[in-house]
C-alpha cells in the first residue's frame, strides 16, 4: 500500500490488519511509518505491518516494494496505489515543471506499480487492485486544474484495466473519496494557506477506510465514501452548467 504514512492510507493500513491482513506499508515519510506496526499491535490486530520507506517516483523503490511484499508474505492478494498529491493556483500561472511532478505521484507511479505487481496478482487470493481516485477525477474544479487532471487520467486507466485484467481473475475497485480530514491541504506542493473556497468539514479518514475495505470485500467496482462527493457528482452529470455557475465565484 502506498501513501501509508497519514490520513486514509495510515487508516487502511491499521483496518486491514486489524482484519487480520498482512501489510506492507510504503510512503516517503519514515518516522510515521515506524510508529504504524505498534499501533497495530496494540489494538490487538491479528494480521501485521511492515514498512518501506521510499518516494513512489522512483523505479527502484516501487521494485523494491513489491518485492519485499512476496518475500515477507509468500505473495501479493492486493495492491493499494493510494499516494498523491495537489496545488493549487490558476493555470495561466503555473510552472509546467508542477503539473508533471505531480503526474509522476498520482499517474504514472500508479501505472508502474500496478505493471510491476500484475506477475505477483495472478498467482494471488482474489486479488485486487485498488486505485484511490477523487470526485475530481469525475468533476474539474478552479485552481486545482493539476490534481484534477491526474484523477481523471486515473479513472480512465482504472475503466480501460479493469477490463483487461477480468480474464485473468483481477479485479479493480475505483475509490473517490470527497473531502476528507486529512493533511492533504498542508502538503500541497504550491499554493499551502491560499484555499480559495471554505474547507469545511469532510468525512475522517477512518470513514473513508471502512467504506473502502467493505467495498473491496463485497467486490465493488468503484466506491465514492462521502455523501457531498456523491451529490456533486449527481449534479455535473445532470445539470453541468448549474455547477459551473456555481463554481465560478472561486475562479
Amino acid at each position: 500500500m502506498t501513501g501509508a504514512s497519514s490520513g486514509i492510507g495510515r487508516e487502511m493500513a491499521l483496518q486491514l490488519a486489524a482484519a487480520g491482513g498482512h501489510v506492507m506499508a510504503v510512503a516517503r515519510r519514515e518516522e510515521k511509518l515506524r510508529e504504524l506496526p505498534a499501533a497495530a499491535q496494540s489494538a490487538g490486530s491479528p494480521g501485521s505491518i511492515q514498512w518501506f520507506a521510499g518516494d513512489v517516483t522512483d523505479p527502484d523503490v516501487r521494485s523494491r516494494a513489491v518485492h519485499l511484499a512476496v518475500d515477507r508474505f509468500g505473495g501479493l492478494d492486493a495492491l493499494i496505489n493510494n499516494a498523491g498529491i495537489g496545488s493549487f493556483g490558476r493555470f495561466e500561472d503555473a510552472d509546467p515543471a508542477r503539473l508533471r511532478q505531480i503526474f509522476e505521484v498520482n499517474f504514472f507511479s500508479v501505472v508502474e506499480l500496478t505493471r510491476l505487481a500484475l506477475p505477483e496478482l495472478r498467482q494471488g487470493n482474489r486479488p485486487l487492485v485498488v486505485n484511490v481516485g477523487s470526485i475530481l477525477g469525475y468533476r474539474g474544479i478552479p485552481r486545482m486544474h493539476e490534481y484534477c487532471s491526474t484523477k481523471f487520467a486515473l479513472r480512465g486507466l482504472s475503466e480501460s484495466l479493469r477490463i483487461e485484467l477480468k480474464p485473468h481473475g483481477i479485479d479493480l475497485l475505483l475509490v473517490s473519496p470527497g473531502t476528507t480530514e486529512t493533511d492533504f491541504y498542508d502538503n500541497v506542493v504550491h499554493g499551502r494557506g491560499h484555499v480559495p473556497w471554505p474547507k469545511g468539514r469532510g468525512v475522517s479518514a477512518a470513514k473513508v477506510a471502512q467504506a473502502t475495505l467493505r467495498a473491496m470485500r463485497r467486490g465493488r467496482r468503484d466506491a465514492i465514501p462521502n455523501f457531498a462527493g456523491r451529490l456533486l457528482v449527481w449534479a455535473s452529470t445532470r445539470a453541468p452548467g448549474i455547477v459551473d455557475r456555481f463554481m465560478v465565484r472561486y475562479a
